[in-house]
């Protein structure tokens, strides 16, 4: 596979990161090879309780394809979410957000649950013991935090369906947006066309369009949607915001 990049400065960076996809995607067989990209709003959920999940659940059930669960430990991120043995309605789709420390315990626990998981490239000594357990079973992201480089999942796109960038440290609803780490998005799109590429963190109204021109097609939005008394409008919202 050859792939042609076009860009407009850092042509040294994008060089470098087009020799190691050439590198690790000749002759394998590429998961993300659509002719075009789905564009979806996806609400975070947070919840330290059954009760509160399922409220959650309530307040957005039937109006996204896909929901996301924010699993927090207390260790990797300082606060806690999902730390429990949850139940889930069937009918809806769920992706996890793992921000834990050891997400292959998670995965072997609660992986059954979801249907993709994203885990933080952080907290992986071995990511590919992580692949290997969810190989044909389930699909499977990885996430970056705003300061880390590309770089570290480059050797993994090839066996991978997801890219989560973070726009905000992550751990918390409402945290200060981070322009910059959109910059990863930008490059990650011009390397690979057809990847879905997910943000997270401070996603609204004003947020959105950036991320969206700078090659997002996956857009999570938590306290913006979850804590609006309706969460229909605000979703409706967003997806004017993205089909301009």
């Amino acid at each position: 596979m050859r792939l042609s990049i076009t860009t407009n400065g850092d042509c040294s960076y994008m060089r470098i990161l087009e020799k190691t996809l050439i590198k690790h995607l000749r002759g394998q067989r590429i998961k993300n090879t659509g002719d075009s990209i789905q564009k979806m709003i996806i609400p975070a959920i947070i919840a330290k309780t059954q009760k509160e999940l399922d409220q959650a659940i309530q307040k957005v059930m039937g109006l996204t394809p896909r929901l996301q669960l924010d699993v927090m430990d207390g260790c990797f991120v300082p606060n806690r979410s999902l730390d429990f043995d949850f139940q889930l309605p069937k009918k809806e789709i769920y992706e996890a957000h793992l921000m834990v420390t050891n997400p292959l315990e998670w995965v072997q626990n609660h992986g059954h649950k979801v249907d993709l998981i994203l885990v933080h490239i952080e907290s992986c000594e071995k990511p590919q013991e992580i692949i290997n357990q969810l190989e044909e079973k389930k699909k499977i992201g990885f996430a970056l935090n705003p300061e880390t480089p590309l770089e570290k999942i480059i050797p993994l796109i090839e066996y991978i369906d997801q890219v989560l960038v973070m726009t905000v440290n992550p751990g918390f609803y409402g945290s200060p947006f981070i322009p910059e780490a959109l910059h990863k998005v930008q490059k990650l799109r011009r390397l690979m066309p057809h990847l879905d590429i997910e943000v997270d963190g401070n996603i609204n109204n004003k947020t959105i369009s950036q991320a969206h021109e700078m090659g997002a097609n996956l857009f999570v939005s938590g306290s913006y949607i979850m804590k609006a008394k309706n969460t229909r409008a605000r979703i409706e919202r967003l997806l004017t915001l993205i089909q301009k």
